[in-house]
């Protein structure tokens, strides 16, 4: 099936590229092509996806990693502030792609991105523009999946496209550990609670599951993966009640 408005969620891994850390502009580059080429391919194929896109902050700060010590929501905080400058150096590439682009954060920083406003950012993405939402949810202990779960349902997307690396859908044990693990092409939200198949986070995954919102868990670096995605192929593995 074809979509009309999908949530695509990114870890802010993928901004480091092979330096692990911070934010490598070739790599950044190289994942706003993989974005800008899916979203022409949609269109050439008559289907006009709308876009928004959720990106994580592990490349600059994990709050229960780095913040040892610190406060727990002060902590979270710096971690939200970090997944700002992971979507407006997302933005940056796009825009040099050629792609309109807009950046639209849960705390407000008026100077570099419009404040989140549900109706300015469905009104974007009518417009062919792809929204980043920055600043997780806006509140402390809840990470991007829950972010990306969040701004989905409120903006009326379809299914959420959970981008992974060189790990090309839910698998009964971790592929990296064991070369026997099974790939499942497609499962439930319950399913995947009950296995303890650690999917995303445990308050996103519930609340995808109470809204009867589908996940999609795929390789976006495998060529071309994003794009039959867009256009509706069955990529990954498919989430859903």
């Amino acid at each position: 099936m074809s979509y009309k408005r999908v949530m695509l969620k990114l870890s802010g891994e993928f901004l480091a590229g092979e330096q692990g850390f911070g934010i490598s502009a070739e790599a950044t580059k190289t994942l706003a092509l993989e974005i800008k080429a899916a979203i022409e391919s949609s269109s050439q194929a008559g289907s006009n996806v709308e876009l928004c896109i959720v990106v994580g902050a592990g490349n600059i700060w994990r709050g229960a990693r780095n913040g040892v010590g610190m406060d727990a929501a002060t902590a979270d905080y710096m971690g939200m502030i970090a997944t700002v400058m992971n979507a407006i150096a997302l933005q940056d590439a796009l825009e040099h792609c050629g792609q309109p682009t807009r950046v639209q954060t849960a705390i407000q920083m008026s100077e570099v991105a419009e404040p989140y406003i549900r109706r300015r950012a469905i009104r974007h993405l009518e417009k062919g523009r792809v929204v980043i939402f920055g600043g997780g949810t806006g509140n402390p202990f809840f990470t991007t999946d829950s972010a990306a779960t969040l701004r989905a349902l409120e903006m009326g997307a379809e299914v959420v496209l959970m981008a992974k690396n060189k790990i090309d859908g839910v698998y009964d044990s971790d592929p990296r550990t064991n070369p026997n693990a099974q790939k499942i092409d497609q499962i439930s939200h319950m399913e995947v609670v009950n296995r303890n198949l650690q999917v995303m986070d445990l308050t996103a995954l519930t609340l995808c599951q109470d809204k009867n919102l589908p996940l999609i868990v795929f390789d976006i670096f495998a060529e071309g993966n994003l794009s039959r995605l867009l256009r509706g192929e069955s990529v990954g593995t498919r989430i859903s009640s």
